[in-house]
């Protein structure tokens, strides 16, 4: 398909769209539609995008669709990309607004809530492990993943936990500049 303003509006409303559950579930849904079905960018370009989108302040969804947009056509493209991602929630917001108290009471809506609770789960477990192949590919990869998980267990602040890595990375290079490349 080709990469037009529109064409990268409509696939980003249709993954904004099925976006229940954040940022986490946007990886499969982009490797599916960006990816696979319309070759605008590589599974890999995907990875990186949503690291970088972490690492940022904001909406994980928002952010990588600007990366992957921007990637496509520039500034255009990153606009497209955004304005896709977050229209249907905002439209959703607007028309739900005033029966949603109403609604969140019924037992019928909570077991719907409960279904896409185990769904998002789900994503989130394949989100895991497609993150866990591309990123823990040796040794020193290994390390940094404990190292971070156990941080990460004492409840250490993400904000420490990424430095570190960082300053991990950038020793790890400096030692072994031929390896790490």
């Amino acid at each position: 398909m080709q990469k037009s303003v529109w064409n990268i509006f409509k696939t980003f409303f249709k993954i904004g769209t099925l976006l229940l559950g954040g940022g986490y579930v946007i990886l499969p849904l982009l490797q599916s539609e960006v990816a696979e079905k319309k070759g605008w960018v590589t599974a890999d370009d995907i990875i990186e995008y949503y690291a970088l989108s972490q690492s940022l302040p904001g909406i994980i969804a928002a952010n990588i669709s600007i990366f992957v947009g921007h990637k496509l056509l520039g500034i255009r493209g990153a606009v497209a990309a955004l304005a896709g991602v977050i229209m249907p929630a905002f439209l959703a917001i607007i028309l739900i607004a005033n029966v949603l108290a109403e609604l969140v009471e019924k037992h019928s809506v909570q077991s719907i809530f409960a279904g896409v609770a185990v769904g998002v789960v789900v994503l989130i477990l394949l989100n895991i492990k497609e993150m866990w192949t591309r990123s823990v590919v040796d040794k020193f990869t290994a390390f940094i993943f404990i190292i971070a998980s156990v941080l990460a267990y004492f409840k250490i602040s993400p904000v420490w936990i990424i430095t570190g890595c960082i300053v991990l990375g950038i020793l790890y290079r400096i030692k072994n500049p031929k390896e790490a490349e």
